[in-house]
């Protein structure tokens, strides 16, 4: 019955590019000549920084200067540089223009695509919980919902893992991290998160956000997830701020995870 009505909304709706309107398969947000202006990241980049290559025999696929860093994340991965095409996408996604044309649903559907991209990327084996970088509760009245959590949602429903939104919470409402330098984005964050319920969480958990700068916000909401019982916190992101325009993620005040098998943040455009 599903395939038949999906079948028939294709008839009634056929399946567009989101950009250019070209006719798409039924799961394809956009069409390959769209999907092509994306600035896809090497698929050889180191899983943490995400700058250099990966080693060839590194275990989680780390450059050299990785492998030496303590960091409370296994890893961080995205799927597109944070440039041209795609902050206009992620710009539509989270602030939608009022009125009907606020309904349009490629930028979720762009956006869902690239986050599910950026986990295939993530290594290991897949987690027992999805759970979004969180907004403070001012912030999320403001704004009405938060795009990290929606992207965790989508990943979650697309692996058949349990999402929890509600798993951390923000507990300092932080100023916008947009121009800090990367010691500055650290103070910003120090503190930030703790986890809501005192119950043990999943050993290995899936931190959701759109962009990835410094890393400064999903190393501190690491923090928080691994001192309520993660021990392997995976980042998993839409885009990854260049780093001619960011330093490279790095936390050297940090522990590496414990029984480690193997960066990034809301730092730009928001918190």
């Amino acid at each position: 019955m599903r395939a038949f009505l999906g079948d028939l909304l294709d008839l009634l709706l056929p399946p567009a590019c989101g950009r250019c309107r070209a006719p798409v398969p039924r799961a394809a947000a956009l069409c390959a000549r769209c999907d092509a202006a994306l600035s896809r990241l090497p698929a050889s980049a180191c899983r943490r920084c995400g700058e250099a290559p990966a080693r060839l025999h590194s275990r989680w696929l780390r450059c050299a200067p990785c492998e030496g860093r303590e960091s409370a994340l296994l890893a961080c991965v995205a799927s597109v540089a944070f440039e041209g095409e795609i902050e206009r996408w992620i710009h539509r996604f989270k602030y939608p223009s009022p009125g009907p044309a606020g309904l349009d649903p490629a930028p979720g559907a762009v956006l869902a695509a690239l986050i599910r991209e950026a986990a295939r990327r993530a290594p290991g084996a897949e987690p027992a919980l999805v759970v979004p970088v969180p907004l403070h509760p001012r912030r999320l009245r403001e704004r009405g919902f938060n795009p990290a959590a929606q992207l965790a949602r989508a990943l979650a429903r697309e692996h058949g893992i349990r999402c929890a939104p509600a798993a951390l919470e923000r507990i300092r409402d932080t100023p916008s991290q947009t121009g800090l330098s990367r010691r500055a984005r650290r103070r910003n964050v120090a503190g930030a998160f703790r986890a809501r319920s005192a119950r043990r969480l999943p050993a290995r958990i899936w931190l959701v956000d759109d962009v990835v700068t410094t890393g400064s916000t999903l190393e501190e909401a690491a923090r928080a997830l691994r001192r309520a019982g993660a021990r392997e916190v995976v980042g998993i992101c839409v885009a990854r701020t260049p780093r001619r325009s960011a330093a490279p993620f790095s936390s050297p005040s940090t522990r590496r995870p414990r029984g480690s098998r193997g960066a990034a943040a809301r730092d730009r455009p928001a918190s």
